[in-house]
């Protein structure tokens, strides 16, 4: 019997919309977690609020977009992609919300793990991502998918890095400065920089044509492996050697490199489609946090570290995958690829949001304003999209 397509496994699904693809269940998660988890960050940060959480409030803050928020959005994307790199079924119905479910005992577990032995958290948490991981390495080898086996491996790092956030957590230190954090980060920022240049050269083109512009991007090549490979050898010091010269020259090389990487997929003649602009803009901020970070190391009274992370934590990450579940989600429910005036606002909150957090590193007479300034913008960004695709994630896909 020859195997179901991807559509007729979703047909025979009876339940809940919200169950028929793995995009659907994991951004409307991931975007109401956002939004709460930071609504409880700001009176955490001013000691009006207190989790029974084992780890400190900044390091509780940076696991849970990290690995928390992202791990989510990984999930959603890749179990939306897999099947169309494989052309194997995709996960549907209980097995997917087992998945969703995992996920969302990792949240609790950590927001209540004071009271828990640090093996039972550690395990509860890292068993999503695991379980993600052997589900794609399975699809990947069942379709002997080799390219996409880089993927993956970057995902192996952020679990290496999930498990030595709490090594660290368990030694007492200060994980939101640790190993576990940065090889972490590294691995997102290696993932938007592998992935996004596939995607935003692809997209941009095909936008570019459908409107008769002969001057498209330039096709992915040898400059992009090279710019590649400088980023993960930088990265590689930064997580090994975070502040010695050598890491602080290689990231400011990095960022360089993929600022012209970017110059060159034509992001400029995409104004009047947020749909696309919003992807350059959100790849933008790779090389700004490159060359910001090497410059807090280089030149450590300029900009602190930890305002120059966040231009990879709350900029690449944040804008890119929200620029990212907006897309998908209009193109997979049947919608036409263009963003309304909701979806435009959403991504000037977004941005607004990062700007004002970065700036709060740079004014400390006006940080506390600019903290609550930058939450409240991300609360609305990450509120709105559940809002405005909410419905589209909890309903069958629009007839053709």
């Amino acid at each position: 019997m020859a195997m179901a397509t991807s559509a007729e496994r979703m047909r025979t699904w009876k339940g809940l919309a919200i169950l028929t693809y793995g995009f659907r269940p994991f951004f409307l998660g991931s975007a109401v977690f956002a939004a709460l988890a930071m609504a409880a960050w700001v009176p955490m940060l001013t000691g009006r609020l207190s989790l029974p959480t084992a780890f400190d409030p900044v390091s509780w803050h940076a696991h849970e977009f990290l690995f928390g928020y992202l791990g989510a959005v990984i999930a959603g994307f890749l179990l939306t992609a897999v099947p169309n790199w494989t052309g194997r079924l995709p996960l549907v119905g209980w097995p997917l919300a087992g998945l969703f479910l995992l996920w969302l005992s990792g949240r609790v577990v950590i927001a209540v793990s004071a009271g828990l032995p640090a093996s039972l958290v550690a395990a509860v948490d890292l068993a999503f991502q695991a379980t993600l991981a052997a589900a794609i390495l399975r699809e990947l080898v069942a379709g002997r998918n080799w390219r996409n086996l880089v993927v993956l491996g970057m995902l192996a790092l952020m679990i290496a890095g999930n498990l030595l956030f709490h090594l660290d957590a368990v030694r007492g230190e200060y994980p939101a400065q640790g190993v576990g954090l940065r090889l972490g980060l590294a691995a997102a920022v290696l993932m938007i920089s592998v992935i996004g240049g596939r995607i935003l050269p692809s997209f941009t083109r095909n936008w570019l044509v459908k409107r008769g512009e002969s001057r498209l991007p330039t096709p992915p090549g040898r400059f992009d492996n090279i710019s590649l490979a400088v980023l993960l050898a930088a990265l590689a010091l930064w997580v090994s050697m975070p502040g010695s010269i050598l890491a602080g020259a290689a990231l400011i090389a990095a960022g360089l490199l993929h600022a012209l990487r970017l110059s060159r997929w034509a992001g400029v003649r995409t104004g009047a489609e947020p749909l696309v602009w919003i992807l350059h803009a959100g790849y933008g901020f790779v090389p700004a946090g490159a060359l910001a970070l090497g410059i807090s190391i280089l030149w450590p009274d300029l900009l602190s570290s930890a305002a120059a992370q966040h231009l990879w934590l709350a900029g690449a990450i944040g804008v890119m995958t929200l620029a990212v579940m907006t897309r998908a989600t209009l193109g997979h429910t049947g919608r036409a690829l263009a963003a309304g005036p909701g979806t435009s606002l959403v991504y000037l909150l977004l941005i607004c949001s990062v700007l004002m957090r970065v700036l709060a590193g740079l004014s400390p007479a006006q940080a506390e304003m600019l903290y609550v300034l930058s939450a409240l913008t991300w609360i609305a960004a990450f509120g709105g999209f559940a809002v405005l695709y909410g419905p589209l994630l909890a309903r069958h896909r629009k007839a053709a």
